[in-house]
């Protein structure tokens, strides 16, 4: 792995403080940033600047250092300097000379001797240069500015008032006692905190910086190590790309030796003692004074006591845990020991550890070479792990018991190491997982071994099957005529012909065959996978064999782990209950298969099963509960890389639903691009739907109609007449109407109906009558299409869809609001949405109810100018609402209410919300 070349800095993870500090000083107001050493303050810093420097006429600036802190006026001199010929002029001779003789050393000024003329002659040229412009002060490394200069930026700060002056600062603070550092700046200063970069974020910065092709379970321990320190991330980044060998899993990372100058120069005032027992403490899980003690280290009190007065050691006054100030002193501790001594550690701790797992691992790490003993240890404590739902620690284990194993051992070092492999794939490691299974293809001659592992190779490639077309030829070569070790190639080749053909007939038989060679194979757990399987793209095709197919998917004996996998037999009955529209039923049966693939540790079901459960609260119409449950699966689809273009397909339908109809649009393309990239065309199809129902709730119908009309080619190739599966049609038929095409809209509908009816999928058969009603009124004619509106929407509430029966009763306000037919409000319509908490379809509302404006009274222009959230707060006072009862309908705060007819009243020209009513009553008096 070669590191690329240097990039210019990018801000990774600091969108909402750069959110918040922009604000402020687009107000005139002054920021400072704070954070640790290493945490990104000087890029903000620079950032910051940067886009202030184009409004300022002029920026002066000073970077403090450590070195140089005790020279007085040096901060001051860097400020100035420059300007002093500019502002001198103009000072009184008394403050000039001060000024003068402090930036240029000439004569002795200091504070005690010409303090007041030195504050003054500051506040005097910060003055003059803001009187023929803006000026911006940028300080960085404020906690290294020398005294003098602090004390003077503070007088004048303080005094400067609504002058055009702001500061733009940065400090370093390791805690929270960082108050004095202020003293430069001005009183209304707004402190934004720059903390850690999550997982995701040391990847992308990662990424950014060249340090690509780091394997997962790397970049997790390069984020844990690092504490999310970005500075930190990157050597340790650095340090892994010029390392030939990189660590296996289990081993420490090579920490640089830039950063252990940085973290254990403390060190070396600790006493040897106190710093083998920090040494102990940094192998150990979870170290605490106790096991310390029952690991030999007798004083370990006192020596932990020394340790953290000298800050190597965080206090924990509420519990007994010995923790290190930053993860990274623990690693370059451990680093930085000689390997006897590390040895002599876990020796220590494999006795003095109360549970067995940790007791096995320090075991393994105090011996060296291979021991029949150590390695049966590790291999009950991997599967310990396993039964604690901790797989990744059981793949771990597995292979430090692979690697204790002798050659001729039963069972085989190979044989542990797939275990590993197959623990790292439930853990979703699927980098190590392809890794291991790699390695044993090297060497493995057994077929059971060969075709193990070639299925975890193909299962680490995820959706891109097609990148793994030659290991299949291997693979059935390998099984030779052995059924149970060819229903596993088989079971995958069904996989093969879904993601990559884009076949559902082949899937189908390749499943139903895999079924059939497990049985003879006697292996139920290949055999319930494949029928699940089966199941599935047999509900998708709307083929009848569904229903039963999925009793024998459930006939005892059962496994539990196929009974809670995301492809097995839960997974594919919940998706009949939803397809059904038993939402309740469904909604149980998913939020049980969550909890138990969380009890298990199984990563990549867990992001599947969020979305599901993200996707039932969408039917239900709980669009703020989708919403949060999408972007949790999001956000653990891109930690571990699975499922990444799945997760961000649902979470575009959740965005466009409850949230921001923009982040929508992103997140339909980038799912678009992953499905493209990894040829899938059954996601392909979703990702697609995504992007035509965002570009319909974006107000963009034509978009929308050439992104749905392409799901309903890839839809008719694969196969797949279940409306129930993507339900994008009536998207299609409504979007069809908008641009003008009834006749297609009517042809989409005709064709969906027919299957929908034949399956009896209730909900679609609504949905399409509420599309219909639609083109029957683009047709003229309108009484018909509001009596299917109505009753669409009733039938859409009785099953629980309410985000659609919402869009039932939007439809039908629209339609008698352009028809002139019967009362015209909104209000139905928006109280729905509300419920829901559909934000996006509630500003369509309030867009069509100003365009409309005679429904509440108000005469044509009477609100024109007031933002949306304004008109909202506007029309709900005409109501009589409190601001209490305002807010609770807007979900906003009632100080937002506040805020908001402040604004109201400013821009109408009037006083209070009386005028408001009375305003309206005007209007309609004329």
């Amino acid at each position: 792995m070669e590191p690329g070349r240097p990039r210019t800095d990018v801000l990774i993870g600091r969108e909402e403080l750069l959110a918040a500090a922009r604000e402020q000083l687009s107000r005139g107001g002054s920021v400072v940033v704070q954070g640790p050493a290493g945490i990104g303050k000087s890029t903000v810093l620079r950032t910051l600047a940067a886009e202030l420097s184009g409004t300022a006429r002029t920026v002066l600036r000073c970077t403090a250092t450590e070195s140089e802190s005790h020279l007085p006026f040096l901060a001051l001199a860097d400020l100035f300097g420059l300007v002093l010929d500019e502002v001198s002029a103009g000072l009184p001779a008394a403050q000039r000379t001060a000024l003068e003789s402090a930036l240029t050393g000439r004569g002795e000024s200091s504070l005690q001797r010409d303090g007041l003329a030195l504050r003054l002659a500051v506040l005097s040229a910060l003055r003059a240069l803001a009187a023929k412009g803006p000026v911006l002060v940028v300080a960085d490394d404020l906690q290294w500015l020398d005294s003098a200069s602090a004390e003077l930026l503070g007088f004048a700060a303080r005094r400067l008032g609504e002058t055009p002056v702001q500061m733009l600062c940065a400090v370093r603070t390791e805690d929270e006692d960082w108050d004095r550092h202020l003293r430069a700046c001005p009183p209304d200063t707004l402190a934004v905190r720059i903390g850690p970069l999550s997982r995701t974020q040391v990847s992308a910065l990662l990424d950014h910086r060249g340090y690509t092709g780091l394997p997962r379970s790397t970049v997790r321990d390069i984020h844990r190590t690092s504490g999310g320190n970005p500075l930190f991330a990157l050597e340790l980044g650095r340090a892994l790309a010029e390392n030939p060998t990189p660590p296996r899993p289990g081993e420490p990372l090579p920490v640089p030796t830039s950063l252990r100058a940085l973290v254990l120069s403390r060190l070396e005032m600790l006493s040897d003692e106190a710093r083998r027992t920090l040494l102990v403490a940094s192998a150990g899980a979870r170290p605490t004074p106790a096991l310390l003690h029952a690991a030999g280290r007798e004083n370990a009190e006192a020596e932990c006591a020394q340790a953290a007065e000298l800050g190597l050691l965080a206090t924990e006054p509420e519990g007994p845990a010995v923790r290190f100030a930053h993860p990274l002193i623990s690693a370059a501790l451990y680093a930085e020991a000689p390997a006897q001594e590390r040895r002599a550690a876990h020796a220590a701790l494999s006795t003095a550890a109360s549970d067995p797992i940790e007791r096995a691992r320090h075991l393994a790490l105090a011996s060296s070479g291979t021991d029949p003993e150590v390695a049966a240890r590790l291999a009950g404590a991997a599967e310990l792990a396993r039964d604690r739902g901790a797989p990744s620690v059981a793949a771990s284990l597995s292979l430090l018991a692979a690697r204790h194993t002798p050659a001729d051992g039963e069972p085989a070092p190979d044989d542990r190491r797939l275990e590993a492999a197959e623990d790292a794939i439930t853990a979703g490691e699927v980098d190590l997982a392809r890794d291991i299974a790699r390695e044993v293809l090297t060497r493995a001659t057994v077929p059971a071994d060969r075709v193990r592992a070639w299925m975890v190779v193909v299962e680490a490639a995820g959706q891109a099957l097609g990148d793994v077309d030659a290991v299949f030829p291997q693979a059935l070569a390998d099984a030779g005529d052995d059924p149970r070790l060819l229903a596993l190639v088989h079971y995958q080749l069904a996989w093969r012909a879904l993601v990559v053909e884009g076949d559902f007939a082949e899937a189908r038989e390749e499943a139903a065959h895999a079924a059939e060679l497990a049985a003879r194979g006697r292996d139920r757990r290949t055999e319930l996978m494949s029928l699940a399987f089966q199941s599935s793209t047999e509900t998708l095709m709307g083929h009848p064999d569904a229903p039963v197919t999925i009793k024998r998917a459930m006939k005892e004996p059962q496994d539990p782990y196929v009974a809670c996998h995301h492809n097995g037999v839960g997974s594919a009955r919940f998706r009949w209950l939803l397809m059904s529209d038993q939402l309740t039923e469904a909604r149980a049966t998913i939020t049980a298969l969550l909890r138990e693939v969380r009890r298990r540790g199984m990563v990549e079901s867990e992001v599947h099963y969020l979305r599901l459960l993200a996707e039932t609260e969408l039917r239900a119409g709980h669009c703020g509960r989708a919403l949060d449950l999408a972007r949790e699966s999001l956000r653990l689809a891109r930690d571990t890389g699975i499922g990444e273009g799945a997760s961000a397909m649902l979470a575009c339908f959740a965005e466009a639903s409850g949230g921001d109809t923009g982040r929508a649009l992103a997140l339909a393309r980038e799912a678009v691009e992953h499905a493209e990239e990894d040829g899938d065309q059954m996601y392909l199809s979703r990702a697609l739907a995504a992007l035509g129902y965002a570009q319909f709730v974006a107000g963009d119908a034509q978009a929308a109609v050439e992104a749905l009309r392409r799901v309903r080619e890839l839809e008719q190739g694969l196969g797949i007449t279940d409306p129930a599966r993507g339900r994008w049609h009536g998207d299609l038929a409504e979007a069809l109407v908008l641009v003008g095409e009834p006749a297609e809209a009517q042809q989409v509908i005709d064709v969906a109906r027919e299957h929908a009816m034949r399956l009896r999928r209730e909900s679609v058969l609504a949905v399409l009558d509420r599309s219909e009603a639609l083109v029957r009124a683009a047709r003229g004619d309108e009484e018909a299409a509001a009596v299917r509106l109505t009753s669409a929407q009733d039938r859409l509430a009785k099953l629980g869809h309410g985000l659609e029966e919402a869009r039932a009763a939007f439809a039908l306000a629209r339609l008698r609001t352009t028809r002139r037919q019967g009362p015209t409000s909104y209000d139905e319509a928006a109280r729905l949405f509300r419920r829901c908490r559909a934000l996006p379809w509630l500003r369509l509302v309030d867009a069509a109810a100003v365009a409309r404006p005679a429904e509440s009274g108000i005469a044509p222009g009477a609100l024109d100018g007031l933002a949306t959230m304004e008109r909202q707060v506007a029309a709900l006072v005409m109501e009589g609402a409190t601001n209490r009862e305002i807010a609770a309908r807007l979900f906003v705060s009632v100080k937002t209410v506040e805020a908001t007819l402040t604004r109201v009243y400013r821009k109408l020209g009037i006083r209070s919300r009386v005028d408001i009513v009375r305003l309206a009553a005007g209007r309609r008096a004329r």
